[in-house]
């Protein structure tokens, strides 16, 4: 039984789908960072809001305060619609979309290019060959 764990665990698809699934992870963190580092803070200087998230509507509040945060509103049992942290996720979903994008348009260019190559003819076989020999000896 061990054995047999073992050819599974060490099966080439299985090791492939680990690496993948470290490496998505790993690109991830990062496209996750290329959204909140790099693109919101270039949107919100555009729109002049400088965080998305806190951009919510009290759709009922039974208390009559005023909230300066989505946090603060659900914390205090107020019904809240909270489109800005919405907005922060359809962001980072365009960001993710894009970088797979040229990553998937990368890999197909590659691809392109190596099936574009000419390849060598495959070697003929021996009984190919040794028709090729009955057909030459059969013309002299």
């Amino acid at each position: 039984m061990l054995k047999e764990f073992k050819e599974f665990a060490i099966k080439g698809n299985m090791l492939d789908m680990a690496v993948g699934i470290i490496i998505g992870a790993a690109f991830g963190t990062v496209v996750t960072s290329l959204v909140n580092d790099v693109l919101m803070p270039v949107i919100s200087g555009i729109i002049g809001t400088p965080d998305f998230s806190n951009l919510f509507l009290v759709l009922r509040n039974r208390t009559g305060a005023a909230f300066t945060s989505v946090k603060a509103a659900r914390d205090a049992g107020a019904v809240v619609l909270a489109f800005g942290l919405f907005l922060n996720t359809i962001i980072a979903f365009l960001g993710v979309a894009i970088a797979v994008f040229f990553l998937v348009k990368g890999i197909n260019q590659m691809r392109r290019q190596e099936a574009a190559a000419p390849a060598a003819p495959p070697a003929p076989s021996p009984e190919v060959r040794l028709l090729g020999e009955i057909r030459d000896l059969l013309r002299r």
